[in-house]
């Protein structure tokens, strides 16, 4: 998986971001830990599934959809269900390996604490 370090992608307050498979950081976490390069990995799980354009659609109506609901943008990008599966996995460098397709879903009707 290709990382690029930069100073603009993403933006601040996060370390890392998932482009069509090609993992933007910040250069300040400069290098990116393991469970964060996982985290990133599950996101191009994710896209492959969704076959790209569909998982930025989805992606974005859903934060949308939170946003209005929670009326916080950044409580809205925790309660993403990508966000919330990728999360919930990134410490397990072997989840990849035995996730079950589009585990997504089942992240989409459960609530975050």
């Amino acid at each position: 998986m290709k990382i690029i370090y930069n100073k603009f992608i993403p933006f601040t307050g996060f370390s890392a971001m998932n482009l069509c498979g090609i993992i933007f950081a910040r250069k300040e976490c400069d290098p990116l830990r393991k469970e964060t390069i996982n985290h990133e990995r599950i996101h191009s799980a994710q896209i492959v599934e969704l076959l790209v354009i569909f998982f930025y659609l989805f992606y974005f109506v859903e934060w949308i959809i939170r946003w209005i609901a929670t009326c916080d943008q950044h409580d809205a990008y925790y309660q993403i269900s990508f966000e919330k599966e990728a999360y919930d996995n990134m410490d397990d460098l072997t989840y990849l390996k035995h996730r079950k397709y589009f585990a997504w879903i089942k992240y989409f009707y459960v609530k975050s604490i």
